[in-house]
């Protein structure tokens, strides 16, 4: 701890320069993952689909990790009783 202390007091600029180079490849690789996925959603269903479903595609497959975790049930449970609350005429 001390040597990098007093590598940073030495050169400041140099030390906040390779933390932020630190976090570019990630940074780089996850917006690459996302383009590379809407890109393959847009190819493949582009023509017969509206702007809204397609942005919803794209999230549930730039957010896999998390739509993997969504319980389905409580999904259409919440889509029933939003869908139950308007009136026909």
């Amino acid at each position: 701890i001390k040597f990098q202390l007093k590598l940073e007091s030495i050169f400041p600029n140099i030390a906040i320069a390779l933390r932020i180079f630190c976090t570019i490849p990630v940074t780089v690789a996850e917006a690459e993952r996302t383009f590379s996925k809407l890109k393959q959603i847009k190819s493949v269903q582009q023509s017969t689909m509206k702007l809204e479903r397609l942005n919803g595609l794209a999230t549930l497959a730039i957010e896999h990790d998390l739509a993997k975790l969504l319980n389905f049930d409580d999904v259409i449970n919440n889509f029933t009783l939003a869908k139950s609350r308007r009136v026909c005429f």
